[in-house]
C-alpha cells in the first residue's frame, strides 16, 4: 500500500512540474506570404521599398508571446517608388557602405527578448542587429492566430548609417535625409 501511495505522489509531482515549467514552442513564420516595407524621409520627399525575412518564428508559451527570432535578407532591398535607372542606382546606394553594406552584412537580425501582453497586442523589446552593430529596440505588436503586425521606426546612425545625416554634417540643406526609416511588418504563420 505504501508503494502504491509513493508512486501516486511522484506522479502528481511530476505531473504538476510538467504544467509549470512548460517549453515554449517555435511558431515558424512563412516567409514567403510575409512583408516588410519600409520608408525613408530626407527634405524633398521620401522613398519606399521592400526587403524579404530569410526565416523567423516567434516563440509561444500557451498564447503568450515570450521570445522570437528573425533574420532579415539584406541583399533584396527593393525600391518601389521608382522605376529603371534611378531605381537601381537607388537600390545600388542602399546595398553600398554609404549605407546597409551589404556585401559585408548580407543580413540583419532582430532577437525577441521579452513580450508584455496589453490591452493593444504586446509590447515587445529585443536586440536588432544592422549592419555589424546590435542595439536594444522595443515596439507594439499586434497579433492573431495567423498573423503579427507592427510598425517600427528605426535610427539608423545608431548603426553607423550616417550618409546624408543632418545630425553628423552640416550644409545639408535639401540633401538632409531623416536619421529614422520606417518598416511595416506583416508576419503570416
Amino acid at each position: 500500500m505504501k508503494t502504491i501511495k509513493s508512486l501516486a505522489i511522484i506522479a502528481v509531482v511530476v505531473t504538476a512540474s510538467a504544467f509549470t515549467n512548460s517549453v515554449p514552442m517555435k511558431k515558424k513564420i512563412d516567409v514567403k506570404e510575409s512583408t516588410i516595407e519600409w520608408k525613408g524621409k530626407k527634405v524633398l520627399g521620401s522613398h519606399t521599398g521592400t526587403i524579404q525575412l530569410k526565416d523567423g518564428y516567434l516563440e509561444m508559451d500557451g498564447d503568450q508571446l515570450v521570445g522570437g527570432m528573425f533574420t532579415v535578407d539584406m541583399t533584396t532591398i527593393n525600391v518601389t517608388d521608382l522605376e529603371g535607372d534611378n531605381k537601381a542606382k537607388l537600390e545600388g546606394h542602399l546595398k553600398s557602405d554609404d549605407f546597409f553594406g551589404v556585401a559585408n552584412h548580407p543580413t540583419a537580425t532582430l532577437n525577441i527578448t521579452s513580450a508584455t501582453k496589453n490591452s493593444d497586442g504586446y509590447v515587445v523589446s529585443g536586440d536588432i542587429t544592422i549592419k555589424g552593430t546590435t542595439e536594444e529596440i522595443t515596439f507594439d505588436m499586434d497579433m492573431t492566430d495567423e498573423m503579427a503586425t507592427t510598425s517600427i521606426k528605426i535610427d539608423r546612425t545608431k548603426f553607423g548609417v550616417r550618409y546624408g545625416s543632418g545630425s553628423f554634417f552640416d550644409n545639408l540643406g535639401d540633401n538632409t535625409i531623416s536619421d529614422k526609416f520606417e518598416l511595416d511588418v506583416t508576419l503570416k504563420f
